[in-house]
């Protein structure tokens, strides 16, 4: 009898190990099933986003692309259509002027047009090189950003000390970026920011180059510059993402602003 019952015992807690067992095998299935289930799910997102992401920068791409497009016939026609014509003006006004039959007062409206049409000429030629600079193309972003640093700071109070090094690995679809992001960077801190002192620092690291920018002016609240930008600086954003790098601003009310861009590989 006793025998019967310690067997009927043993089998009581044979049967309960093994449900334990079994519940312990399904709990577990259960649990791997649903993290890869959710993994599947959140992997599936983040691919959603990669691709939504890459959209985005597609249409950057080509927004900037355009951009440069239109820039570029705007010289050219600045340069063909109203340089060339205003020099046809500056010509026979010079021709018109050496007439000696000419009285005084007539003299003095050909110098007055001769004058007018010297300063629009050197103002269209001021425009065309600042839509596309010819010397971008021709010495690389080094002497580029040096001759946009002296067009600042020449006849005026604003200074700008600079350390620029050359990036030899650059194309010159991401000269003309970061050439963009200097001009532009240059222009808020003056326009908005009020600034007399900027600081540009451009080197090369081991995988890429860090751009630093830092000026004196009247700075801004950090929080609404997250909430929203401007068009210079959305500008800005668009090119330090089609070049896949990081942009990191501090700024604080009268304390001027850093602009910091780190970019370790290239787009387009």
């Amino acid at each position: 009898m006793e025998n019967q019952f310690s067997t009927t015992q043993e089998q009581i807690i044979g049967a309960l190990v093994y449900g334990i067992i079994f519940v312990v095998l399904v709990t577990l299935g259960l649990i791997l099933f649903f993290y890869y289930s959710r993994k599947k799910i959140i992997e599936k997102e983040v691919e959603k986003v990669n691709i939504k992401l890459d959209h985005q920068k597609k249409i950057l791409q080509t927004t900037i692309k355009v951009q440069e497009k239109e820039r570029n016939r705007i010289a050219q026609d600045l340069h063909d259509a109203i340089s060339s014509k205003l020099n046809v003006v500056s010509l026979t006004t010079n021709v018109l002027l050496g007439d000696e039959s000419i009285n005084k007062e007539q003299k003095e409206a050909l110098n007055h047009i001769l004058d007018i049409t010297t300063r629009t000429l050197e103002s269209a030629r001021k425009i065309a090189h600042e839509l596309m600079p010819p010397i971008l193309d021709k010495f690389g972003l080094k002497v580029a950003l040096e001759e946009l640093f002296d067009e600042f700071t020449s006849n005026t109070s604003i200074k700008i000390n600079h350390h620029i090094e050359s990036l030899e690995h650059l194309d010159k679809n991401n000269e003309l970026h970061v050439f963009r992001i200097a001009q532009e960077l240059i222009n808020n801190a003056l326009r908005h920011g009020k600034a007399n002192l900027l600081q540009m620092e451009l080197k090369k690291t081991q995988e890429g180059f860090e751009l630093v920018f830092k000026d004196n002016g009247v700075g801004f609240d950090i929080n609404e510059y997250k909430k929203k930008s401007g068009i210079g600086l959305q500008n800005i954003k668009s090119r330090v993402a089609i070049l896949n790098g990081q942009l990191f601003v501090e700024s604080s009310k009268n304390k001027g602003s850093i602009f910091t861009i780190n970019c370790h590989s290239y787009g387009y």
